[in-house]
């Protein structure tokens, strides 16, 4: 079966390739992915794919049936949208749309999806039951495009195996990596506004210094991490945003921040919410001033099934071969898959995209992939999908 796949997986690599470069060069933000929704689904038609679109808007759901399509479900998923940034690469596909930028590989994703459906469409003599292509969108933005397909009912033929993979710059083309278990972390967004008195700096005494008390906030909710949680689940609290719009001489009446917080544990991770509103809450008004706190509940943490993430390692191993498949360690970053995994057994697993000689970071105005990626992705994502099915 391996070399079948590779085989008809060939004919498709350019097709593929060409696939990305328009998606790349057509990006979307989240949400209002309606080109890219209607190129897909040009492209599902040119090969009399089956599908039905208009999920949450901009979403496509295609379907193979295999033999007994009724026997079990497998689904496949890429996302489709792209991050407000603005490319700086100079390629014939970059970016055609002002300060939007497929910079986290969603084109690829895509891509290399459509690819892996038109390896399994000629197989569907091969295998029993059905597989679904889930191009999904809104993975960038909360609530998360996954968590909306999955209320409009995604999942309720309660799929055997979900599986999705995403570029990784960090591995060299012809190599991926998995981890079983616990993956990725929850993301909560925290918005918290500081107000108190301003004026002139030289007259501290007669204000209420919001900057002051901005300052002890961020430091002092970085307890909660470092003594609060629990030693062995790793827990990362960061701001990465500080408005004061004052000056030298002028302290101003509010202060804006922005920053996230990501665990791994539910429970905690709720606990936490309450502690950093008590802290930045009697900060602020042992200082005479007061703060809106507001956190946007994210993500979930992700998790991989250990079965199919045991399948999915074996089917890798067979395709590319044991010593191009890796160990992940967990991550920080987060994925609204995540919502798919704690519902259906899932496995999310990184694919390397790197030439070997220039770093292309994710989310960056340079993030790029190499394209011999589509020599092995289209493949190996048929042949996992195959393997899930059989078991």
């Amino acid at each position: 079966m391996i070399e079948k796949v590779r085989n008809i997986a060939k004919k498709y690599v350019l097709e593929a390739v060409n696939i990305r470069k328009h998606l790349h060069a057509h990006p979307e933000l989240s949400f209002k992915e309606f080109e890219t929704s209607k190129f897909i689904q040009t492209v599902l038609k040119k090969y009399d794919i089956p599908f039905t679109a208009g999920h949450v808007e901009t979403g496509i759901i295609a379907t193979i049936k295999g033999k007994n399509p009724t026997a079990k479900e497998i689904l496949l998923r890429a996302d489709l949208d792209a991050l407000p940034i603005a490319e700086d690469n100079n390629v014939d596909y970059k970016s055609k749309n002002k300060g939007v930028m497929h910079a986290c590989g969603h084109d690829f994703h895509s891509a290399s999806l459509i690819g892996t459906a038109l390896i399994l469409n000629e197989l569907k003599e091969d295998f029993n039951g059905t597989i679904k292509f889930v191009f999904q969108p809104g993975e960038e933005k909360i609530p998360g495009g996954a968590k909306l397909m999955i209320e409009g009912g995604l999942l309720n033929n309660k799929p055997k195996a979900c599986i999705a993979q995403h570029v990784y710059p960090d591995l060299q083309v012809g190599k991926v990596g998995f981890k079983s278990g616990l993956y990725m972390a929850s993301a909560d967004e925290i918005y918290i506004t500081v107000k108190g008195k301003g004026g002139h700096a030289a007259l501290p005494h007669l204000l209420n210094d919001p900057v002051l008390m901005t300052s002890q906030i961020i430091t002092n909710l970085q307890q909660i991490v470092s003594r609060s949680n629990k030693p062995n689940n790793p827990s990362v609290l960061s701001f990465g945003y500080v408005n004061a719009e004052g000056e030298t001489n002028i302290i101003p009446d509010t202060v804006q921040i922005k920053g996230t917080f990501r665990t791994f544990d539910e429970k905690w991770r709720f606990i936490a919410h309450e502690k950093m509103k008590k802290i930045a809450s009697s900060i602020c008004e042992s200082a005479g001033g007061y703060c809106d706190f507001d956190i946007k509940v994210g993500y979930p943490f992700l998790v991989n099934d250990e079965q199919i993430t045991k399948i999915a390692i074996n089917a890798a191993e067979k395709y590319l071969g044991k010593e191009n498949v890796i160990n992940l360690d967990l991550r920080m970053t987060s994925e609204d898959f995540a919502y798919i995994s704690q519902s259906s057994p899932s496995c999310f697993y990184r694919i390397g995209t790197s030439d070997g000689k220039t770093s292309k970071r994710l989310h960056t105005s340079t993030f790029d992939i190499d394209e011999k990626v589509f020599s092995i992705s289209s493949g190996l994502m048929a042949f996992i999908a195959l393997m899930q099915i059989s078991k």
